[in-house]
């Protein structure tokens, strides 16, 4: 018997197109032999619906798409099963699966672990459920899972008394670098431990900040991998049940060794860390711009490295002709930087214009002389010069439509070293969760690739160029010893002495973690972006501006 994995990349509320894509896969699983189709959580309406779930009026909608795909599927000799919201008989709401055989429910599921913690807060919408789902199907018995389900001992412990010949887990398990391993992981600890093999389909693709990795798996009874989805796009993952019963090489999937053998032969490999978070940031950008129609994108292009390594990703996802780089030069522009960005436009072959700001500049700081008293120039006159570029952008974005992306990395999110409605000004954060450090590992990646970054942005020193000879390091630690700071105080929640790191001044450990503190503000007001890491500015921090806290 044989039985598939679609791996989908939904968006929220287009129940049109999604439903399309179920059908599709289906029709694919079918042609492909298999008698069983899993869908990802949530795959009819998206994941995650947030406050949608609380409108009366999209919940209908949920239900009347289900119809039309139970009708839709019903000519088919294939058996789905989909996830969607699903009323309670007292109005309550639960996070469902259903499972559609000849074009109706056979059976339904209520996801038991709801998650409330990081990007998730499916406690707001959804009551949990309480019963476990066992189905016979071809002779068969499958038990049903949805996501942080098998994540606990709550709705695994219950099934091991059933016997199920495989569990079936609808997924929509958002990306974080190394994530699949930890996946893996828990899987073994929560079903493999019991006996119970499992097949998962993940969710992919971008979904605001969140993206969305795919790499849907199985796991033998044994816990080996027996096959593995594509990460990062659509895919259909088969596997004779057969196949699940253990046995096998062991094929445990580690940090350090990240190879797959899938049952048909194919091979998937989990990327290096870099390649992640690459792929995670070209899908994010570019499911954010196509899902919500953005004819292309606009990139302030300065010679550094963030500017760049944008530009890069965005060409990587909406191909040259979608992007245009607009350089904003001021007197304090050094001449390399003309001379590297005119370079790197030429190598990826996209549109490219020059508005020097010199002038306006001038103008604005002569009709404020008055006003300023004579006082020295200090950051007031280098957020002028950001601001009047990030007017400019704003100004190609109205007048064409396109998405303006901003370059500001997570580094200089935390510590405020980004000036708001200047260089913060834009609709999409590319680099929003990568550190500078990552950066920096980034743009050499891409070279590997194909040598698009001149090496000069990659080793000149990083400067803001706001004020004669100016460097980053004037005004913060070095990256690396920042970024271990940033980690530990806003990942790991670290304080006090678990702050210290070996050589550290004490002062620069009290001084970053004030500006982290300070700059709240700032981070509320800035453009979404992809999360790459297990804790990102945004979803998942949520600390009040207004505070005592030290």
């Amino acid at each position: 018997m044989q039985i598939a994995a679609a791996q989908l990349n939904q968006t929220v509320a287009d129940f049109e197109a999604n439903r399309a894509r179920i059908v599709d896969a289906a029709a694919k699983a079918l042609d492909r032999g298999a008698e069983i189709l899993l869908t990802p959580e949530l795959s009819l309406c998206g994941y995650p619906p947030e406050d949608l779930l609380l409108r009366p009026a999209f919940v209908d909608r949920c239900e009347e798409s289900l119809r039309s795909l139970a009708e839709q599927l019903a000519p088919l000799a294939i058996e789905v099963i989909v996830g969607l919201p699903k009323r309670g008989d007292n109005g309550e709401l639960y996070n469902a699966a259903v499972w559609l055989r000849d074009g109706k429910p056979v059976a339904w599921y209520h996801k038991q672990a709801l998650p409330n913690y990081d990007v998730f807060d499916e406690k707001r919408y959804f009551k949990p459920g309480k019963a476990t789902c066992v189905v016979e199907a071809k002779g068969r018995r499958f038990a049903l899972l949805i996501c942080e389900d098998f994540w606990t001992d709550l709705a695994c412990k219950p099934l091991e008394g059933l016997n199920p010949d495989a569990v079936l887990v609808l997924n929509a398990s958002p990306f974080h670098i190394n994530k699949q391993v930890q996946r893996i992981e828990i899987a073994r600890k929560h079903l493999s431990s019991r006996g119970m093999a499992m097949l998962s389909a993940n969710l992919v693709g971008g979904q605001d900040e969140l993206v969305f990795d795919g790499c849907s798996f199985a796991l033998n009874a044994s816990g080996l991998v027996a096959a593995q989805a594509k990460a990062f796009e659509p895919d259909l993952l088969d596997i004779e049940l057969a196949e699940l019963g253990g046995g096998g090489s062991d094929q445990r999937l580690s940090a350090s060794d990240h190879r797959l053998s899938s049952s048909d032969q194919r091979s998937a490999t989990l990327p290096t860390e870099e390649a992640q978070v690459w792929q995670a940031l070209v899908l994010g950008t570019r499911d954010y711009v196509q899902k919500n129609r953005f004819p292309g994108v606009l990139i302030g292009l300065s010679g550094g490295i963030d500017s760049a390594v944008t530009l890069a990703v965005a060409v990587d996802a909406l191909g040259a002709d979608r992007v245009r780089a607009v350089m904003m030069p001021s007197q304090y522009t050094a001449d390399i930087s003309w001379i590297d960005s005119r370079d790197m436009v030429a190598r990826l072959g996209v549109r490219y214009d020059e508005y020097p700001i010199r002038d306006l500049f001038e103008s604005y700081v002569a009709m404020l002389a008055k006003d300023f008293g004579g006082k020295a120039a200090d950051a007031t006159e280098e957020n002028l010069q950001a601001r009047i570029r990030g007017t400019i952008l704003m100004a190609l974005s109205n007048k064409h439509g396109s998405l303006v992306l901003t370059t500001s990395n997570k580094s200089e999110s935390a510590v405020g070293y980004a000036t708001l409605y200047g260089d913060m000004a834009g609709g999409f954060a590319v680099l929003k969760d990568v550190y500078k450090t990552l950066v920096y590992r980034l743009a050499n990646y891409r070279n590997q690739l194909g040598d698009v970054i001149p090496q000069r942005i990659i080793d000149r020193p990083p400067s803001a160029e706001l004020r004669p000879d100016q460097t980053d390091q004037e005004s913060l630690p070095p990256y690396e010893v920042l970024d271990a700071i940033i980690q530990r105080y806003m990942e790991s929640n670290l304080s006090g002495d678990q702050l210290k790191i070996g050589g550290i001044d004490d002062a620069v450990i009290q001084r970053v973690v004030r500006l982290i503190q300070m700059n709240e503000y700032k981070r509320r007001q800035a453009a979404v972006g992809v999360r790459v890491t297990p804790r990102a500015w945004g979803r998942d921090w949520r600390y009040p501006i207004t505070s005592g806290w030290r």
